[in-house]
């Protein structure tokens, strides 16, 4: 058997871009302007998680505000769906996993960086079933691998291999780390355009 093991935004979703702004903005509007890094692959961590412990180091922020930037970054995530409503699927993903979760010959599961109730919130309203597949998020561990990992080890098996779909520098750095296959999704790594023709028998 097999493991496919996806992550979100911009490889499922396109959210990305919006899902960064939102994240920014709900920094800026609980403790001011601060320094943010110049592109995402300059933190150590990225995942919400990872990346705001970094922002407020950075910043020198001593004050506990995890909580309250979570809360205002998920509001304001509830907010744009509810005005602008869902994000828009890579095409073909939602029909690819349930090609997935119909095979015998695969387990498959979700690893992002993103807190749970964003990424809860984001493929519910995108109209993706998951309830049956193991979710990873940021709330799980704050390091992309070991986020990828607590999936893996959700799906509870022995596997002739492990396969992450991903769309960033990041993701494909935590698979050579693991030694897991990856899989690009998205113009930044040349990688698909689209699942339509994936998992097909």
């Amino acid at each position: 058997m097999d493991a496919v093991i996806f992550d979100i935004d911009d490889t499922l979703l396109h959210s990305m871009s919006i899902d960064d702004q939102l994240y920014r903005l709900a920094i800026n509007d609980v403790v001011g302007d601060v320094r943010f890094r110049e592109s995402l692959a300059e933190y150590e961590h990225v995942s919400d998680s990872g990346i705001l412990q970094q922002v407020l180091i950075d910043n020198s922020i001593n004050v506990d505000v995890f909580d309250e930037i979570r809360e205002r970054f998920l509001l304001s995530l509830e907010s744009h769906v509810a005005e602008h409503g869902p994000f828009r699927e890579i095409a073909g993903a939602r029909d690819a996993l349930d090609r997935l979760r119909r095979s015998k010959q695969h387990a498959v599961a979700l690893a992002t960086g993103c807190w749970r109730r964003s990424a809860e919130l984001k493929l519910r309203t995108a109209g993706f079933s998951f309830d049956d597949m193991p979710l990873a998020t940021a709330d799980d561990a704050m390091e992309r691998t070991n986020i990828m990992r607590h999936a893996l080890g959700s799906l509870r098996g022995c596997f002739d291999s492990i396969t992450y779909f991903g769309d960033g520098i990041w993701d494909q750095e935590a698979c050579r780390d693991l030694g897991w296959h990856f899989r690009p999704v998205g113009p930044t790594l040349n990688g698909l355009e689209n699942y339509c023709d994936e998992f097909r028998d």
